[in-house]
């Protein structure tokens, strides 16, 4: 039997303070703060190099509640990114998110910096309890209800939206040109003969990123003097399953459509899956693009034409602009966010288009 009340086990458990570094180091608690907190400066090299020691031998975890209290930053920076309809996490489900939230991690981490990742549904009009946090700032991406913004304002900490058409002075904000992907899609199935173009598409809402892709769409048709007919437009959650469900209704109902643009390579892949289903081929029958080039479309059978955004560089950025944000903060100046940065597209040509001929 284990004697919980013993020295030994207390012991074992007990934290290590600052106090033991010094100790171990044989140099003033003063000196240890200064060298645990980045303010080198201030004391010798030999003292530094005692100091690092004394921590690596003892183990020290630095306790970041502590620090946050006496430098008045946590180093924790809130990100938020949005649910699906049906209440799942798009992290979980959309590829996309995944290699975004990976720049946003790695160049946080690369300048000490920890995250805090929450989802909140679209729709709500509150911020999540981890926004509460004493966070340093945050990156929001998605598009929520106008009073959802209205909360963020009353947070006075630098925010970075992506992906997001608000224009308020109040937020930083990294995207792309939506429209342009939209209609650069849409105008290559054109070049390449074809008339008869579905829509497989998230839900359009307003000042959303979906609808920029739907107006880049008609667009592209009516400069090509096509008509847009609305029953060629797939509307629905953006999901791998939609896609292959849109697909197979088109593939069966409308013999007449030769192209299928999907506003996300999730459901890019789904929709030649659905093509497949109904004994048709890709892009024998039916021709396909994505938007997103997301890892695995260059994976997938055939390989996926698809607009480019480099979702890791986008967080990379929106993370660097959020520092920068934080590095010159000064509570009593209304911040002034630079403008909008616009991150490159790029037409990603591989298999998934064929040349129509009549």
């Amino acid at each position: 039997m284990i004697d919980y009340n013993s020295k030994q086990v207390t012991g074992s458990m007990k934290r290590i303070t600052i106090r033991d570094v010094s100790e171990r180091a044989g140099v003033s608690t003063a000196a240890v703060s200064y060298v645990l907190n980045g303010r080198e400066g201030k004391v010798s090299a030999d003292t530094v190099a005692k100091v690092r020691k004394a921590a690596e031998e003892l183990n020290y975890i630095p306790d970041f509640s502590a620090r946050s209290l006496a430098n008045n930053k946590s180093k924790l920076i809130g990100v938020v990114i949005p649910q699906t309809e049906d209440r799942k996490q798009l992290l979980l489900q959309n590829p996309f998110y995944s290699e975004l939230i990976c720049g946003i991690e790695a160049r946080l981490r690369q300048s000490g910096y920890h995250m805090i990742l929450s989802g909140v549904e679209k729709g709500e009009g509150y911020l999540d309890t981890s926004m509460q946090r004493n966070l340093d700032g945050a990156i929001i991406t998605g598009i929520y209800q106008e009073s959802f913004y209205e909360d963020l304002k009353k947070v006075r900490m630098p925010i970075v939206l992506i992906d997001s058409y608000i224009y308020d002075s109040h937020f930083d904000s990294v995207g792309i040109d939506d429209e342009l992907g939209g209609y650069m899609a849409t105008k290559h199935f054109i070049e390449n003969g074809h008339a008869n173009i579905a829509l497989v598409t998230g839900l359009i809402r307003k000042d959303g990123v979906v609808e920029k892709r739907f107006l880049g769409y008609k667009r592209a048709l009516k400069e090509s003097g096509l008509f847009y007919n609305p029953d060629y437009v797939f509307e629905h959650s953006v999901t791998y399953e939609y896609g292959q469900e849109a697909a197979r209704h088109i593939a069966s109902n409308h013999p007449e459509i030769t192209a299928i643009f999907a506003t996300s390579d999730l459901m890019a892949m789904g929709a030649m899956q659905g093509i497949r289903d109904e004994g048709k081929e890709v892009p024998t029958n039916i021709s396909v693009i994505g938007f997103d080039d997301i890892s695995v479309a260059r994976m997938c059978t055939p390989p996926l034409t698809t607009i480019k955004q480099d979702a890791i560089a986008k967080g990379i950025m929106a993370a660097e602009r959020l520092l920068a944000a934080i590095e010159h903060a000064d509570p009593s100046v209304p911040a002034v966010p630079k403008e909008p940065m616009a991150m490159p597209l790029a037409l990603v040509e591989r298999q998934s288009v064929r040349r129509q001929t009549f």
